[in-house]
C-alpha cells in the first residue's frame, strides 16, 4: 500500500521481514507465498531474490523514520492475517520488530485494529464479485 515510499535497501529488508513473519509460526501457507510474491511485484525486487530469515536487532539503524517503520509493521501486519490466522508466533515477531523500532503496544493496537478492518473490508468486497 505505502511500499513506494521506502528505500530500495529497505523494501529489500522488508521482504526478507516478511518472510521471517510468515515462517515464524512453522508454516508457509500458498496464499502467504502468493502475497509475498505480490509484495515483491509492487515493490519492483528481482523476481530471483531469495528471502531469508532476519533478525530485527539492527533494524532501526535501517528505517531511520517513523513513517519508514510505520509502513513497514502496517505491511507486516497485513500480511500476518493473510492465511486467515494471525498467529502468536507472528504477533511476537512483530512486538519484538515494534520494540526495536521504538513503536508503543497501543500504537501496534491500533496498526492492528486497522488492518483488521481492512481486511474485513477486503474479503466484503471480494464477495461482491
Amino acid at each position: 500500500m505505502f511500499l513506494s515510499q521506502l528505500d530500495q535497501g529497505q523494501k529489500e529488508l522488508l521482504y526478507h521481514l516478511a518472510y521471517s513473519v510468515v515462517v515464524s509460526d512453522g508454516e508457509f501457507s500458498a496464499e502467504e507465498e502468493l502475497s509475498m510474491m505480490d509484495m515483491r511485484r509492487e515493490m519492483a525486487l528481482p523476481e530471483d531474490l531469495e528471502p531469508h530469515y532476519l533478525e530485527v536487532k539492527g533494524l532501526e539503524k535501517k528505517f531511520l523514520s517513523h513513517r519508514s517503520r510505520i509502513i513497514a509493521i502496517i505491511a507486516l501486519t497485513h500480511l500476518g492475517y493473510v492465511d486467515g490466522a494471525f498467529e502468536i508466533e507472528e504477533k511476537s515477531y512483530l512486538y519484538e520488530l515494534c520494540q526495536v523500532f521504538n513503536i508503543s503496544n497501543e500504537l501496534f493496537a491500533r496498526i492492528n485494529n486497522w488492518v483488521r478492518r481492512l481486511v474485513a473490508l477486503h474479503e466484503e468486497a471480494t464477495n461482491f464479485l
